[in-house]
């Protein structure tokens, strides 16, 4: 396998540099996160720097694990190990020759990238932070719940899940509506743990699967090209299948004890970092997890962490 290290550089305004694969080169003419080939005995942040020093003329400063993608060629098999790079110093320049531009996330789904670097765009379009909401009750519980939730997202939050199951549809749909008006107000997206037609009906930003579902499902649901697909997983069997569907993200739980299920076996944080290791999409921490968890999770692999309580407010 050839391992490759990468880099997310994030400018001071939030842009990201990308620089385009020369012609001659695997790949050539898409548009690609800088990086290179890690030498045999190097560490992987001392390859970063070094390739970052020779084709981009800059010095890390501050760097950080954001997700591992192993990808099969046809021709060779390829583990790009991603960091992001958010301080740095000199001027950013193709000194190989290369163009290079920076870019606004929301302009990176426009550009032509390697298939692996795909998901390298969803890390750096989802946040740190998963907020699963706990039932709402009924209704005159909503008030109180759409108070709380609001002061959440006055603290950060920017990814939501709405789980509701305790509701039937004609209950979740009045307040879905309520729930993404308050999310859009925050510039939070909202997906809902339902099935992916309750979810494109209602016009939310994205769907939830749980593990169940999840592998009821042999391609990404219809409809769902627009939204954002997540999935529930506890195995590397259905962290691979959310994959292979082409989910933008999932959870992998649980990971520590929760009180919820006392007594559950874990997957303790090794194990989590083997499975998300071996899968192809940004994976959340899920399972008595604090926002104290979040630069753990970074180190083991994942994309931050989720939470039901420890990130509603009281």
């Amino acid at each position: 396998m050839l391992h490759v290290a990468a880099a997310a550089i994030v400018g001071d305004d939030g842009r990201v540099l990308i620089a385009r694969r020369p012609m001659h080169l695997h790949q050539g003419g898409l548009w690609e996160f800088p990086g290179g080939k890690v030498e045999p005995g190097e560490d992987v942040l001392a390859a970063l720097g070094r390739e970052l020093s020779e084709e981009l003329g800059i010095d890390v400063v501050h760097a950080r694990p954001l997700i591992c993608i192993p990808h099969r060629y046809p021709d060779r098999q390829v583990l790009l190990d991603v960091w992001r790079v958010d301080a740095f110093t000199g001027h950013a320049h193709g000194r190989e020759g290369q163009e290079i531009r920076w870019l606004a996330l929301s302009e990176l789904p426009q550009y032509a990238f390697p298939p692996p670097n795909r998901p390298i765009i969803s890390a750096l379009q989802l946040p740190d932070r998963y907020l699963i909401t706990p039932e709402p009750g009924p209704t005159e519980n909503w008030p109180s719940f759409l108070q709380t939730l609001e002061c959440a997202l006055q603290r950060g939050i920017r990814l939501v899940q709405l789980r509701a199951k305790a509701l039937d549809h004609a209950a979740l749909c009045p307040l879905a509506a309520q729930v993404y008006a308050v999310c859009r107000r925050h510039g939070a997206r909202l997906l809902l743990n339902a099935s992916p037609q309750v979810a494109i009906a209602l016009g939310v930003d994205g769907v939830h699967l749980g593990s169940t579902e999840l592998m009821q499902h042999h391609q990404r649901p219809s409809g769902t090209e627009r939204l954002l697909l997540a999935a529930s997983c506890h195995t590397a069997e259905e962290l691979v299948h959310a994959g292979v569907i082409g989910a933008d993200f999932a959870l992998l739980s649980p990971v520590q004890a929760t009180r919820s299920h006392p007594g559950m076996p874990t997957l303790g944080w090794e194990r989590f970092a083997e499975l998300t290791a071996a899968s192809r999409i940004p994976v959340y921490a899920l399972g008595g997890m604090t926002a104290a968890d979040i630069a753990t999770a970074w180190m083991h692999g994942g994309q931050g962490v989720a939470a039901i309580s420890s990130l509603w407010c009281d």
